[in-house]
């Protein structure tokens, strides 16, 4: 199976290297992106705005031979969301990883801008339950890992149009959420819950990390990834 990889926020196609050995060890071929403006300034990247980064990624669907995984990370799941959106019919499951599919008209989120771009605002500025698992060490080694992302980008409103989305299998892998504690809590997120229940086939899976297991247990989260292709 062809899976496409989407980093979050501030992050590149090397930012998944951990999980990639064990996605193909499984036998998938796997395609990690670098997604449009990241590391830009605002002189080359003003005008790119979450639309481009589902077009990037739609490209990479475009470019395979048949229907692929579409797996995002974050604020990675809103363009995974845009691909099911734009290419229902190649999209055989969307995987997010602890983040929920978007109801159409909502951006990511809101960040400091810097020189019209949006830089990493380092580990210290998250709250515990999403950073607690990472030591030290990782990150001091992933931190330089992260590159600024155009100043559009977290606002942008996702457009979606296509009710196919929701015949598509969605498997959401939330960091410390099982589904029971997640289906109690999306209840009072208004139309994200609206958005949740519309899908004809979602599963909660409780990964037992904070919000960067790509980091924290790369291996763990690639064997749950397999785990949801292979359902």
């Amino acid at each position: 199976m062809d899976i496409i990889l989407i980093p979050g926020l501030w992050l590149d196609a090397s930012s998944w290297n951990g999980v990639i050995p064990t996605l193909e060890k499984a036998g998938h071929r796997v395609h990690p992106l670098t997604l449009p403006g990241l590391g830009a300034p605002a002189s080359e990247s003003s005008e790119i705005g979450i639309a481009d980064w589902v077009d990037a990624a739609v490209a990479a669907l475009d470019g395979l031979d048949g229907p692929a995984v579409v797996v995002g990370h974050s604020g990675g799941g809103n363009v995974a969301w845009g691909v099911a959106d734009t290419r229902p019919d190649q999209v055989s499951r969307v995987v997010f990883v602890d983040t929920v599919p978007p109801p159409t008209g909502n951006g990511i989120s809101e960040f400091e801008l810097v020189e019209g771009v949006v830089p990493f605002p380092g580990w210290d500025f998250f709250p515990g339950e999403d950073v607690s698992d990472l030591d030290e060490a990782t990150r001091e080694r992933t931190a330089p890992m992260t590159r600024s992302v155009p100043a559009r980008v977290p606002t942008d409103e996702i457009a979606l149009s296509d009710d196919r989305r929701y015949r598509i299998p969605v498997t959401l892998l939330m960091g410390g959420l099982d589904q029971p504690t997640f289906e109690g809590m999306i209840e009072q997120w208004g139309p994200y819950s609206e958005e949740f229940h519309a899908i004809d086939d979602a599963e909660v899976v409780k990964i037992g990390s904070g919000h960067w297991p790509q980091f924290s247990v790369p291996e763990k989260l690639a064997e749950l990834i397999n785990a949801a292709i292979a359902r």
